[in-house]
Order: C-alpha cells, then structure tokens, then sequence
C-alpha cells in the first residue's frame, strides 16, 4: 500500500508540524516515508509545500509526480488548487473552507468556490473557527488532519492521534490536550 500526499498552505499556518505529526506516526507503524519541502518563503508568508510519501514498500523518489497525489491537505483552498495538476484522478482534497488573504492580486472568492465545487472529491471546514472551539486557535492545522486522517489511510486514525500527543509533548498537557480536541473536531468534521 501507498499513499502520496501534498501538504500546502501559506508561512506560518503550520504545515511542517502537520508533516511531523504524520511522518512520527508512519515511522512508528514501520511504514517507509519520503518527504521533501519547499519552505524557504515561510517568513515573509509563502507558498509552503512538503510532498509525503508514504508505502509499505521501499520509496526511491521523494517527489510526487503529476497526476499521482492521493491526497492534497491544504490550510488555504487557492494553495488546494495550485497543485491540482498533481492530483491522481481519485484523489481527494480536503483543505480550509476560509481563505488567508495575504497577496493584492488574491482571486476573487466566488470563482475559487466554484472551482472547488467543480471537482469530485473535495471536503471542506473552516478549521480556524473549529479550532477555536477546540480552544486553541492555533490548532487549526490540527483540525486539517483530523479532517484528512480517513483519506491517509496508510496510518490508522488511531496512530494519528497518538503522533499529535507525541510531537506537542514538550509543549506541555495542556497544549497536548487542546490538538487532541482539535484533531477530533477534525475527524468528526
């Protein structure tokens, strides 16, 4: 089994400790991973990418070619569509509902929905006011994989779960406690 998958979003959102989460529970479940990650426009809030590649067999690249992604995980929905050149034909993209708007020239809302809508298999939530609920509003990216844990696969929700309690540790219980919440809210959508 395999599962490749493009996590995306804008500096800062989190999509590096997303990757984290995942690879700790891959790698305790003896799953064979590849990631690679484009971050170097992080401080000045840009375009953030890691492809993940995860498989029960042996990995030679650590890019995901055109066409082939299983999952897009995206903390903004125009980052969503940036990469849906990658996206396999049943591939899923499951991204945030509410749009960070951090450029002059960001698309016009409306049409960005629809394009979204036009696709087969896209799963949508605003993660910020979830995570707030959660109370933690920086968990949002937290409620995006709880959201995306049934289309990985590859690692059970389960060890998820238990990967978010092992990466925020040394944060602390209560921190620990707060994106186990979020990541809940995020698996129940």
């Amino acid at each position: 089994m395999k599962k490749d998958i493009i996590l995306c979003g804008v500096g800062g959102q989190g999509i590096l400790s997303i990757a984290t989460i995942i690879g700790e529970a891959a790698t305790k479940a003896g799953i064979s991973l590849k990631q690679a990650e484009v971050h170097g426009m992080s401080q000045r809030g840009g375009d953030v990418q890691s492809n993940l590649r995860l498989s029960d067999e042996q990995i030679y690249s650590d890019l995901i070619p055109q066409g082939c992604c299983d999952v897009i995980i995206s903390m903004e929905p125009m980052e969503a569509l940036r990469y849906l050149p990658y996206l396999s034909k049943d591939g899923v993209i499951v991204t945030s509902s509410k749009p960070f708007v951090n450029i002059p020239n960001y698309p016009d809302e409306q049409k960005l929905f629809e394009e979204l809508a036009s696709l087969p298999r896209v799963v949508q939530l605003d993660i910020e006011q979830a995570a707030k609920e959660a109370g933690s509003a920086r968990s949002a990216n937290v409620v995006l994989l709880g959201m995306a844990a049934q289309y990985i696969g590859i690692v059970s929700t389960e060890q998820l779960r238990e990967a978010v309690a092992t990466v925020f540790a040394r944060k602390g219980e209560a921190v620990v406690d707060a994106n186990l919440k979020a990541f809940d809210l995020g698996v129940k959508g």
